[in-house]
């Protein structure tokens, strides 16, 4: 049989399917089918779990597109399972219309993961019908195009893409919003509405899941803008996209508002995403009254604008950038920290420091959390960067805004800090988060002695440069990259490192990395191992490190990764 190529490497079916004492695969009833049945079919190698939840969600996607092919009959699926007992894989495979390695083999089953290198699942491999690998991203080929996308080539790909370049130039609400099967969308009393019907209006698609956090804090907002703009007897719309997992979700979601929405799990908000290369959630897109893009997301512009945002215009954005540069310029430490009556932040002992004090410093707003396992990590670096700022320059301090759960664990952590913070619990957090839009912590926002903002990034020109990034001003940033490219010109350009033995370290500029010796993040310069993806800081490389290990452990709502956490 012709073979497929996986990293070099050559195989058939046969042997790639098959065991010594086995030469057939399984289907749900239990029949078999010899393996020799599958030459000149296109193959789908499917690797999936029972206890996978984007695997449970994605089977049926592919099961609609595997019987639309069916009547083709050159189209077959093998399932390679991940499942941890014969009980889960035979009541996950019951579902599947296709063929499967016995479960029993497990030793087969191994063997074909590790060939194609399957790190996470769901995963597909289409092998074409000579046994070639046409593609290793088969989930996401059947997400974004069902059983339009077969044979699943890359000429049949780049068709599709162009087909869309195309309806992109001619588009319409109809092109984007109806289906074969549906020209209508649901109010929220479930309802059918005529896509028709908001032909001529401005319309905004609303990219949103009901349990998400930021769009929970986002749809009050939008909901506000929208009634406010009905009061007023403008042609606008919503229709929700939903991206929810759970049809209990979408529902709720929809019943607490008045707009309308795409049914559930429809096959047009998968389209949708990709058609509109969805980035970020919330994101609301808005189509002009001739079915055009008018722009591709006009979430923050309401977070920060609400109704002055509307109608989302070029000339509006114009308008609001302006509006944005004279609140910049007329920044002050007061309006930054100061709210009503709370016009202070304290010291260890509980004193309260009135924010007028302040006035005049270089202030580091430090958003943290003594949960954050980067957070933790972060920490001595910056009292380490705080004690000789403080040596060189007196008029510099910092301010922790804790993200803490409890009164305790905020204690804890602030009293292994030289500096100040906003009592726990202060209403002020909320609004700076907001104002800073900080989605991740540790995050570090340098405010300069007039008041504004210079960089939101010090955190990372901490972590990069120590003390030496202070002030943090582009002028004594560009100095200081000049500098270290000075001292970079002193390290050999390729070094062999105990670490990484396979291959010779390059020294790189790399924008952000974790190194793999101290485990620590680096930006600017690293000696780096492109094909294996491995960094060593360039003081690492010079000498032996060992591998040290952080606590990875999370609170609920939030996602650590690298030198941050994040926002679920």
């Amino acid at each position: 049989m012709a073979n497929g190529d996986v990293n070099g490497i050559t195989h058939d079916l046969q042997a790639l399917l098959s065991s010594e004492d086995r030469d057939f695969l399984v289907s749900n009833s239990g029949d078999q089918a010899k393996i020799s049945s599958l030459i000149g079919k296109t193959v789908g190698l499917y690797f999936s779990g029972s206890w996978c939840g984007p695997c449970r969600r994605f089977t049926p996607s592919l099961v609609e597109a595997y019987e639309e092919l069916s009547s083709k009959d050159d189209f077959e699926v093998v399932y390679i399972s991940s499942d941890r007992n014969d009980e889960s894989f035979n009541g996950y495979f019951s579902k599947m219309p296709w063929l499967a390695i016995p479960f029993s083999d497990s030793e087969t089953r191994k063997r074909v993961k590790d060939l194609f290198k399957v790190r996470g699942i769901p995963y597909l491999v289409i092998l074409d019908a000579n046994g070639n690998v046409s593609s290793q991203q088969g989930v996401r080929i059947i997400k974004d195009y069902g059983a339009a996308g077969y044979p699943f080539t890359q000429e049949k790909l780049n068709f599709l893409k162009e087909e869309e370049e195309a309806a992109k130039k001619n588009q319409s609400l109809s092109s984007l919003l109806v289906s074969r099967t549906r020209d209508y969308l649901l109010s929220n009393d479930g309802n059918k509405i005529p896509v028709s019907e908001l032909e001529g209006k401005m319309v905004g698609l609303y990219f949103s899941m009901y349990t998400h956090g930021g769009c929970l804090k986002f749809t009050p907002k939008l909901l506000e803008v929208y009634k406010t703009l009905k009061e007023k007897g403008e042609n606008f719309e919503i229709v929700l996209v939903s991206l929810d997992y759970e049809e209990d979700q979408y529902k709720q979601g929809l019943e607490s508002t008045p707009w309308l929405s795409l049914p559930f799990n429809d096959k047009i908000c998968e389209k949708l995403t990709r058609y509109f290369q969805l980035e970020t959630l919330p994101t609301l897109v808005i189509i002009g009254p001739d079915g055009h893009t008018l722009n591709s997301n006009v979430a923050e512009l309401i977070d920060d604008f609400g109704i002055q945002a509307y109608p989302f215009s070029p000339e509006k954005l114009v308008e609001l950038a302006e509006l944005e540069r004279e609140k910049q310029e007329a920044q002050t430490l007061e309006s930054v920290l100061v709210s009503g009556e709370r016009d202070f932040v304290i010291e260890k002992s509980g004193s309260k420091v009135p924010v007028s004090e302040l006035v005049g410093k270089n202030i580091l707003l430090y958003f943290s959390a003594h949960w954050c396992p980067p957070c933790r990590a972060f920490l001595p670096k910056l009292i380490q960067a705080y004690h000789e700022t403080k040596a060189k320059d007196n008029a510099f301090e910092v301010i922790f805004i804790s993200s803490d759960r409890d009164q305790p664990s905020f204690d804890e952590f602030f009293s292994g800090m030289p500096w100040l913070a906003l009592p726990f619990g202060d209403e002020r957090k909320t609004l700076l988060q907001r104002k800073f839009k900080i989605q991740s912590i540790p995050a570090a926002i340098a405010i300069g002695p007039n008041g504004r903002t210079i960089t939101k990034e010090a955190r990372q020109l901490i972590t990069a440069h120590g003390a030496d990034a202070y002030p943090f001003t582009e002028e004594h940033l560009k100095h200081l990259e000049e500098k270290l490219e000075e001292i970079a010109k002193g390290w050999p350009e390729k070094l062999k490192h105990e670490l990484h033995v396979e291959h010779e370290l390059l020294r790189t500029r790399r924008n952000g990395y974790v190194c793999n010796g101290c485990r620590g993040m680096g930006h600017g310069w690293a000696f780096h191992c492109k094909q294996c993806d491995f960094d060593l800081h360039p003081n690492c490389a010079s000498k032996n490190v060992e591998e040290t290990k952080n606590d990875s452990k999370a609170k609920e709502g939030w996602i650590c990764d690298g030198d941050v956490c994040s926002k679920a």
